[in-house]
């Protein structure tokens, strides 16, 4: 049974996320500060943990800096703030998901899955895909253009991985965000999505491959192979 550790100052929010998962069949620990957070995780690594952003003392954000000295397990960050610029740091530091409040507890639950998903040794397990001047690496998630590591984040990595699975077909909005994200289509906010894609491309531009990202205008993307390896 998958282990969540959620770390937030707030009892009620702790203990609402707490019976819904655990009715989601996740084992459950907690921590109401950055501190306890960091200790919780040396002594025993959960699966993914939920992490408050807005914590007193050590805030989210070092928090995950912390963790990630010593530790690659998945992050979702937790925050009362819906400002762009707080969900476009949280996602440029490696973040697995972002959720603002008030949220559904049902599509926190759903997020983590999928979260889990992505990141369990099966997903892992698959062959590299390998493109001209571009090779992906599921098990390592490593993007090589021209043979040089190209810095993507976590959720960039996993959208590219998507369509370039599947080259030339067409994913909508609402299946990269379900399939990325594992977020309902009701709470889905497609600018992220665009966003994520603006970098990717800008990344493989500047690595020297011509594989990119195309926009089918009112439809969503496709990944567009400059030819065999």
């Amino acid at each position: 049974m998958s282990e969540v550790l959620i770390v937030d100052d707030d009892p009620s929010v702790r203990e609402v996320l707490g019976l819904y998962l655990t009715q989601g069949g996740f084992d459950v620990r907690e921590a109401e500060a950055g501190h306890g957070a960091v200790e919780a995780v040396n002594s025993r690594a959960p699966d993914l943990v939920l992490l408050d952003i807005m914590l007193p003392g050590m805030d989210g954000y070092d928090v995950y800096r912390a963790l990630r000295e010593r530790s690659d397990v998945p992050i979702i960050f937790l925050t009362a703030r819906d400002e762009d610029v707080d969900r476009i740091l949280g996602l440029e530091l490696g973040a697995d998901d972002y959720i603002t409040k008030p949220f559904n507890p049902r599509e926190v639950v759903a997020r983590v899955k999928a979260v889990l998903r992505r990141v369990s040794p099966e997903a892992r397990s698959r062959a590299p895909l390998h493109f001209e001047r571009l090779t992906l690496n599921p098990e390592t998630r490593e993007c090589l253009v021209a043979g040089r590591a190209a810095e993507l984040t976590a959720r960039e990595f996993d959208i590219l991985w998507l369509l370039a699975s599947r080259p030339r077909v067409v994913f909508d909005r609402p299946k990269i965000m379900e399939q990325v994200w594992g977020q309902a289509e009701d709470y889905a906010d497609y600018r992220t999505i665009d966003t994520h894609v603006k970098r990717v491309r800008k990344k493989l531009r500047e690595g020297g491959t011509a594989c990119t990202v195309e926009t089918v205008w009112g439809v969503g993307y496709r990944f567009t192979p400059a030819g065999p390896a």
